[in-house]
C-alpha cells in the first residue's frame, strides 16, 4: 500500500459556495470560515498542494479567476445574481454553482484534481457530485451544523430550516472524511449525525502567529482614539443573535449600576457589521445601548483587517466572545496570540480557543448577572487580569496554520485510501 506522504495530492479543489475567501470577515456571511479558507489555502501551497478555491460571484466588479496567494487560485462562478440572496437562498442556486465548477473541470485532462475540500453543508453538496463526476475523494468541514445551532438558539433568532439539516445529513453520509474542529465536534457529528467515528479527523484551526502579537497598548489605544487609561472591554464579530454581542452590553450597563464611577473609564468596543438575521435591525446595538443608557460609553468600529484587527485585540484590556454557538471561535484565539484574555461562553469549541483560568474565563451561560461576574472580576482586579494575560500568548502558541495545514494533508491521504477502497457507482448499481 502507499505511504500516506505519496498519496498527498498535487492539486485540491476547494468549494466555499455562500462566502468568498476574497470578501472582509466581520459582516455578511463572511467570518472564521473566510480566514480558515485562506490560511489553510495559503499553508497548503507553501507545502506543495497547489489550491483552487470555487465560490459564488457576488459583484461584477469580482474578476473570474484572481490569485489569492503563490499557488492558491480563486475561481469565482455565475450562479444566481450578485445581490440579493442570502444564505438561505443559496440552496436554490446550488446547481448553476455546480454546473460551473463542472465546466471548469471538463477543460482539464480527467484526474486534474486529486481532493475535493467542501466547507460548510452548500459546498458540501457540491463536493458530493464532484466526488462522483471527477472520481476523487471529498473532504468536508462543516464549521457550524444546524442541529447543534438549534439547540442553543439565542431569544428571537431563526432556527436553521430542515433543508439544512437534511443537507448535512446527506454530506456526512457521503464524504470520504470529515474534518472537525473539536472534540466537541467530532461527538455531535457522531451523536447527531450518526457519522463514522472513524471517519472524523480533529483538526483544531490555527492563528497567525505572525501578525497577532503582543504590542504596545497606549500606541494600539491612539491608533484608535481611545483614552490611554480607559478600562476597555472589545466584541469582535457580525453583529447577529448567534454572536450575543447584546450580552456584552447589558454586562457592561449591569457594572456601571454596581459601581457608578467606573463610567468615568469604561469603553465598550463593538468591531464587526450586520449579518444574518441581523440585518433585519441593522442598529440594533445602538438602540439597546441607548436604551441600556450607555450609549456614552460604547463606540462602534466596522470590520477590520490585518494590522489594523491587530490594534484591535491590543488596544483592549478584554476581549468577550458571548455566542451562543462557535464551532471553535477564532476572534478568540486571536486576541489571545496578541497579550490579550478573553471572557468566553463555555460553549462549542470556546473551552479549546480558551484556556479558562489561564489565558481567560469561561462563562457557563448567558445571564447577564453571570458576565457582570466574570467581566467585573477583571476590570476590577488588574493583577488578576495582568496573570491571565501573561497566559494568553503560550496558549495562542499551541495554534498554527502550518500544524493545520499538516494535519490536512494527512487527512487528504486517508481520504484517498477511503476512495480507493469504496465501491464504485458502477459496482454498486450493477
Amino acid at each position: 500500500m502507499s505511504s500516506r506522504t505519496e498519496l498527498r495530492p498535487r492539486r485540491a479543489a476547494v468549494f466555499s459556495l455562500h462566502t468568498s475567501p476574497l470578501e472582509q470577515p466581520g459582516t455578511g456571511d463572511a467570518g472564521g470560515l473566510n480566514v480558515y479558507v485562506v490560511r489553510t489555502s495559503a499553508k497548503l501551497a507553501e507545502m506543495g498542494t497547489e489550491v483552487e478555491i470555487f465560490t459564488r460571484a457576488t459583484s461584477s466588479d469580482i474578476p473570474p479567476v484572481a490569485q489569492l496567494a503563490p499557488g492558491v487560485t480563486v475561481r469565482t462562478l455565475l450562479a444566481g445574481p450578485f445581490e440579493g440572496l442570502d444564505k438561505n437562498d443559496l440552496p436554490s442556486q446550488i446547481c448553476a454553482f455546480a454546473a460551473g465548477a463542472m465546466r471548469v473541470e471538463a477543460r482539464h485532462d480527467p484526474g486534474y484534481y486529486d481532493v475535493v475540500h467542501s466547507h460548510y453543508w452548500l459546498s458540501g453538496q457540491v463536493g458530493w457530485l464532484a466526488r462522483q463526476r471527477w472520481g476523487v475523494p471529498l473532504v468536508h468541514t462543516a464549521h457550524t451544523l444546524a442541529k447543534v445551532k438549534n439547540a442553543s438558539l439565542a431569544a428571537g433568532d431563526t432556527p436553521e430550516p430542515m433543508v439544512r439539516v437534511v443537507g448535512e445529513e446527506q454530506v456526512v453520509a457521503g464524504a470520504d472524511r470529515l474534518v472537525a474542529n473539536t472534540e466537541f465536534e467530532a461527538a455531535e457529528l457522531v451523536g447527531r449525525y450518526d457519522a463514522d467515528p472513524d471517519a472524523v479527523d480533529t483538526i483544531p484551526p490555527g492563528v497567525d502567529l505572525d501578525r497577532f502579537t503582543p504590542g504596545d497598548q497606549a500606541a494600539a489605544r491612539a491608533r484608535l482614539n481611545l483614552p490611554a487609561d480607559a478600562v476597555v472591554l472589545g466584541f469582535v464579530g457580525r453583529i447577529q443573535p448567534l454572536k450575543a454581542p447584546d450580552v456584552l452590553l447589558k454586562a457592561a450597563a449591569e457594572l456601571l449600576a454596581r459601581t457608578p464611577s467606573l463610567r468615568d473609564r469604561l469603553v465598550v468596543l463593538v468591531v464587526g457589521g450586520p449579518s444574518g438575521t441581523g440585518l433585519e435591525r441593522p442598529r440594533v446595538l445602538q438602540d439597546l445601548a441607548a436604551d441600556l443608557g450607555i450609549s456614552d460609553v460604547v463606540r462602534f468600529l466596522p470590520p477590520q483587517r490585518g494590522d489594523d484587527l491587530a490594534a484591535v485585540y491590543r488596544a483592549v484590556d478584554v476581549l468577550a466572545v458571548p455566542s451562543y454557538n462557535e464551532s471553535f471561535g477564532l476572534v478568540a484565539l486571536e486576541a489571545q496570540a496578541c497579550g490579550t484574555p478573553v471572557v468566553a461562553a463555555a460553549v462549542g469549541g470556546l473551552p479549546v480557543a480558551v484556556g479558562d483560568g489561564v489565558s481567560g474565563v469561561l462563562v457557563p451561560g448567558h445571564g447577564t448577572g453571570q458576565w457582570a461576574d466574570a467581566l467585573g472580576s477583571l476590570v476590577q482586579n488588574p493583577r488578576r487580569r495582568a496573570e491571565l494575560a501573561a497566559g494568553t500568548t503560550a496558549h495562542a502558541a499551541r495554534f498554527s496554520w502550518e500544524r493545520t495545514a499538516e494535519a490536512l494533508l494527512d487527512t487528504y491521504a486517508r481520504a484517498k485510501m477511503a476512495f480507493d477502497a469504496s465501491p464504485r457507482i458502477e459496482e454498486v448499481t450493477a
